[in-house]
């Protein structure tokens, strides 16, 4: 297995999100799988698809090919609940 943290420095602006974040958020951001959008927003900047492939299992590369994005107003109601739950908390 190669270094799963070469990529991690990396910047670009989440287009989900709204702001600036590193692919070690976007690697990490479904728990064990990467965001559902790391290949669109970041095959531009380095091999994204062929890391991926390299750094997840056959059964997380299956789950993570399976993710659909959820629509943009689930999007939006997860982010509201999130932010919700952080400023409870």
């Amino acid at each position: 297995m190669s270094d799963i943290k070469r990529y991690d420095d990396r910047e670009i602006r989440c287009p989900k999100l709204g702001h600036e974040l590193t692919f070690a958020y976007c690697r990490r951001e479904g728990g064990e799988l990467p965001c559902v959008r790391a290949i669109r927003c970041w095959e531009g900047f380095f091999p994204v698809e062929s890391f991926l492939r390299e750094i997840l299992s056959p059964d997380a590369r299956e789950s993570f090919l399976r993710q659909t994005p959820p629509d943009k107003l689930t999007s939006l109601l997860d982010l509201i609940a999130k932010a919700q739950k952080r400023r409870e908390g």
